[in-house]
């Protein structure tokens, strides 16, 4: 059994999302009011902490940009963009940021989870894709009653999974403040360069991360012992 338990959030860190989510949120601002949004922009409502639901977020640009449209409009409209039909959606665009081995290397000593703010089947979805059968358990947002910042969901795989140490990985304000709810050791994720990439840096410092990584592939000099 192993002895120790990481939980990775999933869009940053397990997957790069810049062309599938971020572009989503783009399109379906552009869609219903009629103006381009930029990703820095979008990196600046990340960083305010609070908007880790893409939909939210889409649906506050809109109103910011003055127009007024029913929230469930807004979320069908992203769902129709992101998924597509026959493969074509933004989904299909996401690249895997683990390099080949690095999983297996953390799976020696390590039990693997997620929990992400995406649905569950939608994490499936990618991770099937990219690594089947590789995490012990996968929590979304449709798992937990409070979304991140809300640490429910890191407390509930904790109960789940067997360890001893535990930390969990993430890219945002809100997935430190979610880590440190739950009284877990948080290890950021901040892209070189990525939208407001050193402001990114200070916050997550300022929310306590024990380290502020280029990207996963860095993690075992943080996790080793």
């Amino acid at each position: 059994m192993p002895a120790n338990l990481l939980i990775f959030d999933m869009d940053g860190v397990l997957v790069d999302v810049t062309e599938s989510y971020r572009t989503a949120i783009q399109q379906t601002v552009a869609h219903f009011a009629g103006i381009e949004v930029s990703r820095e922009m979008i990196q600046d409502y990340k960083n305010q902490g609070g908007w880790n639901d893409d939909w939210a977020l889409s649906h506050r640009l809109i109103q910011d940009a003055g127009r007024e449209v029913a929230y469930q409009d807004v979320v069908d409209f992203f769902q129709s963009i992101f998924h597509g039909e026959g493969g074509n959606g933004l989904i299909m665009r996401e690249r895997w940021i683990p390099e080949s081995g690095l999983l297996d290397r953390l799976a020696v000593n390590n039990a693997l989870a997620v929990f992400t703010g995406r649905l569950r089947w939608e994490a499936n979805t990618s991770l099937s894709r990219f690594a089947p059968e590789r995490f012990r358990e996968v929590v979304g947002v449709d798992d937990v009653t409070e979304a991140k910042p809300a640490p429910e969901g890191i407390v509930k795989i904790r109960s789940l999974v067997p360890h001893d140490k535990i930390w969990y990985i993430g890219d945002t304000v809100d997935d430190a403040r979610a880590a440190k709810a739950a009284g877990v050791p948080f290890i950021g994720i901040a892209a070189p360069g990525s939208p407001r990439v050193e402001m990114l840096i200070a916050l997550l410092e300022k929310e306590g991360a024990i380290a502020v990584l280029d990207d996963i592939n860095q993690m075992e000099k943080v996790v080793a012992g």
